[in-house]
């Protein structure tokens, strides 16, 4: 093996997840503003001596990988997988060939968290062995069942929790997966086995659990927001006058008025507020330095396009947006009757649990421009976490 040898990545991504239920698959669905998949991804790039990443995908997902994908020169076109996990691996390692790396990983895509020291033990593994597979010890007491009941107790030792990635020098697991003849195996850990290579056991790490479930998506939200140590916080301040028309934008929703609010794009003062906010947090200027009013091609454009951008940047920078508080301040219209449809409406645009998002409405007792209903002003306040 080379001292810096070329590492490729085969993500599996071609499952359903109906064990995850919901309208997609678990790949696909948000976790803390973008898809689990783009997490996983995120993870991967950021490690050294990555090649390429080969995603293998279902042939009804190629819309939705490249809309989680970020954007990297190391991310290949994905190819489709078969019907078992083993076909949809062997598709992967066919699909690189032609980088003829020295490694690869295969790695399960909806396993968002891949520590660096985890990575680097499987490296250490393979200096030595075929293959390395990371892992961790039964601590728990196991104990058969017995028609209901407990049975036998079951020793513990030398079991183990098998993870992802799994790490082998690819010419050898390329040529393991040709020798199988269909038989079915449960990962590519047997196949080696089979094929007579010796694969190796490294230290694995809690983090690199696999999202199967919904509960298991609420605790990768719990994990992201508890190592990501760096809080912080931005202000958004944004005032719209009144013009003719029959309805106001506020946080994306459609409210019926007896006037409109008055902008370069669509005027929603509530998205505006939020996005100077988020854009606060970052130390990264105001809505007006990344959507500047003089440009013609935001002319009447949706808010949405603005907020979705600043939640973008966060999550460039390895990020989560925590939390969003809008206050509206005006005389009308009223706003109770659609704080909830604004919070699930802002949540939609920035894959954020309407939960972590507040909105509230207050007025200025007839004082000032707001209190004469000559227009709308918007406060907020963004928590937003970092690496």
């Amino acid at each position: 093996m080379p001292n810096t040898p070329s590492i490729a990545f085969i993500i599996v991504a071609a499952g359903r997840g109906r064990r995850f239920g919901g309208p997609i698959p678990k790949q696909y669905a948000p976790l803390m503003g973008q898809p689990v998949l783009r997490r996983t991804l995120e993870h991967i790039i950021a490690l050294p001596h990555i090649t390429t990443i080969q995603a293998v995908i279902h042939p009804d997902d190629e819309a939705a990988f490249w809309a989680s994908a970020p954007n990297s020169d190391l991310i290949a076109a994905p190819v489709t997988g078969g019907k078992e996990r083993q076909d949809s691996v062997r598709a992967g390692l066919e699909a690189i060939a032609n980088h003829a790396p020295d490694i690869v990983m295969i790695h399960d895509a909806a396993r968002p968290f891949l520590p660096a020291k985890v990575y680097q033990n499987l490296l250490d593994g393979l200096t030595d062995h075929d293959g390395a597979v990371a892992a961790l010890p039964i601590v728990d007491s196991l104990r058969k069942d017995e028609n209901g009941l407990v049975g036998a107790s079951v020793t513990r030792d030398g079991l183990w929790r098998v993870q992802t990635p799994q790490a082998f020098a690819y010419d050898k697991i390329m040529a393991a997966h040709l020798a199988n003849k269909g038989q079915a195996m449960t990962d590519d850990t047997a196949i080696a086995q089979a094929a007579g290579l010796d694969v190796t056991i490294v230290a694995g790490d809690e983090a690199l659990f696999k999202i199967t479930s919904a509960d298991d998506l609420t605790r990768a939200e719990t994990h992201m927001l508890t190592h990501l140590p760096d809080i912080r916080t931005g202000q958004g301040f944004d005032v719209h006058q009144f013009e003719d028309g029959d309805k106001v934008i506020l946080c994306g929703v459609d409210i019926p008025h007896s006037q409109k609010l008055k902008g370069h794009s669509d005027a929603d003062v509530g998205l505006h507020a939020l996005t100077d906010a988020v854009l606060g947090a970052l130390g990264a200027g105001d809505i007006g330095d990344h959507f500047p009013p003089s440009d013609p091609q935001w002319k009447g454009a949706p808010s949405d396009l603005f907020l979705r951008h600043a939640a973008d940047l966060v999550a460039t920078k390895g990020g989560v947006i925590a939390h969003l508080d809008l206050t509206l301040i005006c005389e009308a219209p009223k706003i109770g009757p659609h704080r909830d449809a604004m919070r699930q409406a802002v949540g939609a645009i920035i894959g954020l649990d309407p939960a972590r998002v507040s909105v509230k409405a207050t007025t200025t007792e007839k004082l000032g421009f707001t209190g004469r209903g000559e227009g709308i002003a918007a406060m907020a306040t963004a928590t937003i976490r970092l690496p």
